[in-house]
């Protein structure tokens, strides 16, 4: 099992697809329930990345994400399978594990310099222009957080993310100096830095953030990716998991 690491203060991990013990299209460390590996696989799947971390597997919250801008404050672990909707969370309680899925979207961790109140939200570029960044580092602040730093964990980066007016257009209505984040494609098209529009949200309100230099849909060999499964036509997709501690 391999995870990958960020400056970040408190303790975390982007994992990678590997290590698990999911088969076919979800091989092999699947974390996402959304699709139609067994939950028997799923579970043992967390427990592993829980386990890497040292976590109780009850203790590892997640999300049922639908790119909103809704936070939640947890501060008691839910039972699995009955996670509320929502696209970020944050935490000042000790010993939770807040998770992401994503197999393309951005994967961002949060935490106070302490490493007393963390936070995880899923940054697809809906989410992102709606403000679920800028809604997590309020709900941090709301507890008291400062001195926030974030880190960008693998997504899909600007090589492969080709797009057209039907995301740029809004992005660029919202704010002109966006165009920074799109580099020419072929016609009406563009090549999109999910992760830099990411970063530079934060860093307008005061967070720097960290990208990790990882490629979802490039790197096939440990990552999930939308984008790719969509391009090759398959029918199913797995999910990678993202977790920061207390």
């Amino acid at each position: 099992m391999m995870f990958l690491k960020a400056g970040l203060p408190a303790t975390h991990g982007f994992f990678t697809r590997t290590g698990g013990v999911s088969t076919g299209l979800y091989t092999s460390l699947n974390c996402s329930f959304s699709g139609a590996d067994s939950r028997e696989n799923i579970l043992e799947n967390r427990a592993r990345a829980a386990a890497a971390l040292g976590i109780p597997p009850e203790n590892l919250l997640g999300l049922k994400q639908t790119h909103s801008t809704t936070v939640i404050h947890a501060t008691t672990p839910w039972p699995i399978g009955a996670a509320p909707e929502a696209d970020a969370l944050v935490t000042a309680t000790p010993g939770l594990a807040l998770s992401i899925i994503t197999a393309d979207c951005a994967p961002v961790l949060f935490s106070n310099a302490e490493a007393t109140i963390i936070a995880a939200a899923h940054a697809g570029w809906r989410g992102a222009l709606a403000g679920i960044l800028e809604a997590t580092a309020a709900a941090l602040r709301a507890l008291g957080a400062t001195r926030i730093t974030a880190a960008i964990g693998p997504c899909i980066h600007q090589p492969s993310y080709e797009v057209t007016a039907t995301l740029r257009d809004p992005i660029l209505a919202q704010d002109p100096t966006a165009e920074r984040f799109f580099a020419p494609g072929r016609e009406h098209h563009w090549h999109f830095d999910l992760p830099a529009y990411c970063q530079g949200r934060l860093a307008a309100i005061n967070i720097p953030a960290e990208i990790l230099p990882h490629d979802t849909c490039a790197d096939e060999a440990n990552f999930f990716s939308h984008r790719r499964r969509t391009i090759r036509g398959e029918s199913a997709i797995g999910h990678q998991i993202s977790v920061i501690k207390l």
